[in-house]
């Protein structure tokens, strides 16, 4: 496998970051699949330019624990490049990629680059627009899996994040939350305080040397 290096950590996001836009492409493989994942910076898109350090952790994770994503119907949310969604996408699982409206020209662009000569295995994913709290409603609800890496900075989302993940998962989806654990901005406070409050949740893998959780949660039935 191969990724770039580790960057720093630019949060908050400012969209003055970047006085110029440029695009840089960065290959990874996964499972035995070859991504090409381009970022594009300085096109306003924030955080959601970059392929951060919780989406490689957390392909790498369906990589060592051999997941059989083929067939699953999944949903990937704060998609950004979509590294996380197009590899799931290549071992044959439905998927929808999700980001704010801005994101979406990279995600399909993204999911354009990665697409085979023979074509999907499944379906192309599909690229939506999804804001939190918002237009969550106009999605279904029976998902296998819902897929979020390094989404998790923001603590007035956090209500939003919450809702709009106990809506996707009613028919009892699996989510899988890849995050780097800032403390500066409360990452632990939505696994700790929030999640919990509507879903069992566990700590599946911890990277001391990066910071990173991986978290497995599933929506608590009413008693």
């Amino acid at each position: 496998m191969s990724c770039p290096a580790e960057e720093e950590d630019p949060f908050p996001a400012d969209d003055g970051l970047f006085s110029e836009s440029f695009s840089q492409e960065v290959v990874f493989t996964f499972m035995g699949e070859q991504l090409k994942i381009s970022q594009v910076f300085g096109a306003n898109l924030g955080v959601a330019a970059a392929v951060w350090e919780a989406a490689v952790h957390l392909c790498r994770f369906l990589e060592d624990q051999s997941v059989n994503l083929k067939g699953k119907r999944i949903i990937e949310l704060g998609a950004g490049t979509g590294l996380v969604g197009i590899l799931a996408a290549r071992l044959g699982a439905e998927v929808t990629l999700t980001d704010l409206p801005l994101a979406l020209p990279q995600l399909q662009a993204n999911v354009s680059a990665n697409t085979l000569s023979s074509g999907w295995p499944s379906a192309e994913p599909a690229v939506l627009p999804l804001s939190w709290g918002e237009d969550h409603l106009n999605f279904p609800s029976d998902w296998d899996l819902v897929l979020g890496a390094d989404i998790i900075y923001l603590s007035e989302t956090y209500p939003l994040l919450l809702k709009t993940l106990t809506h996707l998962c009613k028919s009892g989806a699996v989510v899988y939350l890849s995050s780097k654990m800032r403390r500066e901005h409360g990452t632990h406070i939505f696994f700790e305080e929030y999640l919990p409050s509507r879903f069992h949740v566990m700590l599946i893998h911890r990277d001391e040397k990066q910071n990173n959780n991986i978290y497995r949660a599933s929506l608590r039935t009413e008693e």
